[in-house]
């Protein structure tokens, strides 16, 4: 895959963060601090080291022809602006095309491009290419819902504040009725 978590360089870099705020690296509460932040990279960026395309290979054959949802998709993702992380909620839907896909590909797509530095715009955005694109799905819709801690506990320090983003294409970016179903039973 394109990036691989280099756990020496991240221990390395976390040392030099606790030198930069004034902490000492070496005092007891922090001398394995380093380590144990390199290996939550490896999962908490493990969506470098995944493959979307991979994920959707696994199809059926269906005769489902009516918009699929699948909601409340919880997330956790990295902020690539301050490195503070954002969380919330996915909501998917898709019209197929003589194929679905298991329901639990769906949330794995979504820790791919969740589970990188990122913006809640792209990866809205970045889970809709890949399901039209890997799924030959007629139509797909995605909506996110999240809290961003860049800016509940700095900046404007103003906890709660929800960001709603939305991405659609095919049949979901023409038929209006369809958006407004998927609305209707997702209520976001």
């Amino acid at each position: 895959m394109a990036n691989m978590i280099n756990e020496e360089k991240v221990k390395q870099a976390v040392a030099l963060f606790l030198e930069g705020i004034g902490e000492n690296p070496e005092r007891e509460g922090l001398k394995e601090t380093p380590a144990r932040v390199a290996r939550a990279c490896k999962e908490i960026f493990g969506g470098y080291e995944q493959n979307s395309k991979e994920i959707l290979l696994k199809r059926f054959d269906s005769s489902a022809s009516d918009l699929i949802i699948e909601k409340d998709i919880a997330f956790y993702s990295m902020c690539e602006h301050h490195l503070l992380p954002f969380f919330g909620k996915v909501a998917i839907g898709y019209v197929p095309d003589g194929k679905v896909v298991g329901l639990s590909k769906l949330v794995r797509l979504v820790n791919v491009y969740a589970r990188r530095a990122q913006i809640q715009e792209n990866l809205t955005e970045q889970i809709a290419d890949a399901l039209m694109q890997n799924l030959g799905a007629k139509g797909v819709i995605v909506a996110i819902q999240a809290e961003h801690l860049c800016m509940s506990m700095r900046g404007v320090n103003r906890p709660g504040v929800q960001t709603s983003t939305l991405s659609h294409r095919g049949l979901l970016s023409q038929d209006k009725d369809l958006r407004e179903a998927f609305f209707e039973r997702i209520k976001l």
